[in-house]
């Protein structure tokens, strides 16, 4: 198998600035509904980028995928453990940086911004609308910690069923949200001979939107 012959032409069609909603969110919002249509597989998955701290001082970036789980004009949330290496890298360093790769429509959306908080009423009634074993999960997990084996992991989840067995499953301290509040925002399409579509929104001191179009 060689690598280098993995090639095809994305022959989907070609993106033009009069194509694009003025509003950032508004063309994201087109874009995943579209998405949904298409029948992509966990179209609401993203890639969350952070930079870690290490000891040179120059930092390390990290990537995992979480889940968009709310968007509106103020950012994109995802919820996590509150003591996780991705958590942890965020309290060092709140700038990251969202990907979401339709790669089945030829698409790609890139968003860049700081992390805040969600508010703990915010985070609670997000996770009482959970299932009740995603509820169990965060409570049985202590997320990105060495584990010896995956039978601790659902001896734990046992342990937890029982003691919640009745009642709502409180939630966790160590669980809340984040809401990246984008800065930049990059919507690219696949086009033939690698000509690609690239349009990026930069967000102005007055919070209006510039756009301008950038070479593949």
């Amino acid at each position: 198998m060689e690598l280098e012959d993995f090639r095809r032409e994305y022959l989907q069609g070609g993106l033009q600035r009069e194509d694009l909603n003025d509003d950032p969110i508004e063309q994201f919002n087109l874009w995943l509904s579209q998405a949904v249509a298409g029948g992509i597989t966990d179209p609401t998955a993203m890639v969350l980028a952070t930079v870690e701290a290490d000891e040179s001082g120059v930092g390390r970036p990290w990537q995992r995928m979480v889940l968009l789980k709310d968007l509106s004009e103020e950012g994109f949330v995802f919820y996590t453990n509150l003591e996780s290496r991705k958590a942890k890298a965020i309290a060092a360093n709140p700038q990251v940086c969202l990907q979401f790769p339709w790669n089945v429509l030829e698409r790609q959306v890139i968003v860049g911004g700081r992390v805040e908080r969600l508010s703990n009423l915010e985070v609670t009634r997000y996770f009482l609308s959970r299932p009740r074993e995603s509820q169990l999960a965060a409570w049985a997990s202590a997320q990105s910690r060495p584990i010896s084996a995956r039978a601790v992991l659902e001896e734990k989840f046992e342990e937890l069923k029982n003691k919640f067995s009745r009642g709502e499953v409180p939630l966790p301290s160590f669980w809340g949200g984040y809401r990246v509040v984008p800065e930049e925002i990059e919507f690219w399409q696949g086009g033939a001979h690698r000509l690609h579509d690239r349009f990026l929104y930069t967000r102005q001191s007055d919070l209006s939107w510039s756009i301008e179009r950038l070479s593949p």
